[in-house]
């Protein structure tokens, strides 16, 4: 109908130009001749075009089936997992401090090096404590002495079990005063509590320390800590003696395998968390302290679960769906194709490119696996799976 209508106004128009024409030549035959020529032309193109529409109208033209790649609905064993983020922290860590005040006068360690139990990790100056314990020592010696003679003399009565005491007291009192020298020199000296991996050092040769400066810290790595959290309402799946595996970004291609060893006794009364904690091998030093982790608890039972690539799942706010595909016999040609279905689904946890699915799809069932979006339900399709991409549980992208 559009189309008459604009043929209608054309036609007009193009009179209306005739006519000017014809006013201004003043030769009505000729111009009235022309007129006549032109809309019979004009009239016969918009008959031949009128005719080319009805034939398009009642010819009906059949799309070309869409190629589309396709998954199987599969279906498989999986372990409910319990999933969280946390960090890890080590099984013996400290920062070594200063106890007593001083001057820093030898670092007898590298910087990231392995220590032991028992190494001297730097030497306060302790020259002026030194000086001090040889007079103590000086004094005792003095001491000792005294009470030896002064014991005889009270084995022969010559002295007063008084004047015995008295001389006992001063040698326990000196030897006192070597002692607490000695354990002052012992202190300017900082000793490895345990083995482990030194960090940076904080201070340097002829720097003055203060009580409690941080000099360096120490980490035992050969065992680390997972710490983490869950919300409440599983605790009750939570055991000690759990696998957990563990990721992190700093190592993408290793995954750790640990026990939950720890459920904390109380919920955080904030989040209405329960912290947990796991731990971990980790004898090549891999993990560090402080490292951001991806924990996985697995708990005991398994679940038979049907499962889908996550990129055939058309998300939308009404519902989720995917394209099944099945056979059709086409009512003119007879022949077979695969036609689409849409079919809305519930889908449950993700696991690597994989999505599981509580409702909707039964097993085998051949899907649409990407390009979803782009599909509507009954169109004829075509399978090509020549490069359609692999989907794993386990993913591990070359370029993360």
């Amino acid at each position: 109908m559009l189309i008459i209508v604009i043929l209608v106004a054309s036609i007009a128009l193009v009179l209306f130009a005739l006519l000017a024409l014809l006013l201004f030549l003043k030769t009505r035959r000729f111009v009235l001749g022309t007129v006549l020529a032109v809309v019979s032309v004009l009239l016969l193109l918009a008959d031949i075009k009128l005719l080319q529409f009805r034939k398009m109208g009642a010819a009906h033209p059949v799309m070309p089936p869409t190629t589309v790649t396709s998954a199987d609905v599969k279906k498989a064993d999986w372990q409910p997992m319990l999933t969280a983020v946390g960090s890890i922290s080590p099984v013996q860590g400290a920062m070594i401090s200063a106890e007593l005040a001083g001057t820093v006068a030898e670092i007898n360690f590298q910087s990231g090096s392995l220590v032991k139990k028992g190494d001297v990790l730097l030497k306060l100056d302790a020259s002026a404590e030194v000086a001090q314990l040889r007079s103590a020592e000086a004094d005792a010696e003095l001491a000792k002495n005294d009470f030896e003679r002064a014991r005889g003399l009270a084995d022969r009565k010559v002295i007063s079990a008084a004047e015995l005491d008295a001389a006992q007291s001063k040698y326990t009192q000196k030897k006192a005063a070597v002692e607490n020298m000695q354990s002052i020199i012992d202190k300017k000296q900082i000793h490895a509590p345990f083995d482990g991996t030194a960090g940076i050092r904080a201070v340097n040769p002829g720097q003055m320390v203060k009580v409690g400066d941080p000099l360096v810290s120490l980490q035992a790595l050969g065992q680390v800590f997972v710490d983490f959290s869950l919300p409440q309402q599983q605790m009750a799946e939570l055991k000690p003696d759990l696998p957990v595996k563990v990721t992190t970004d700093a190592i993408p291609d290793r995954e750790f395998e640990g026990k939950l060893t720890a459920v904390n006794s109380s919920i955080d009364p904030v989040t209405r968390n329960v912290s947990l904690q796991a731990t971990l091998d980790n004898q090549d030093n891999a993990l560090r302290a402080g490292m951001f982790a991806r924990v996985k608890v697995l708990l005991p039972q398994k679940n038979q679960t049907l499962f889908i690539p996550a990129t055939a799942v058309s998300y939308a706010p009404y519902g989720n769906s995917v394209f099944v595909i099945e056979k059709n016999n086409d009512d003119k040609t007879q022949k077979e194709g695969l036609i689409l279905r849409q079919q809305f689904i519930r889908t449950g946890e993700t696991r690597g490119d994989f999505v599981a699915v509580t409702n909707g799809l039964k097993a085998n069932e051949q899907i649409v696996s990407t390009g979803v979006f782009k599909l509507r339900n009954g169109m004829n399709v075509v399978i090509d799976n020549k490069l359609a991409p692999k989907s794993e549980i386990n993913p591990k992208p070359s370029d993360s």
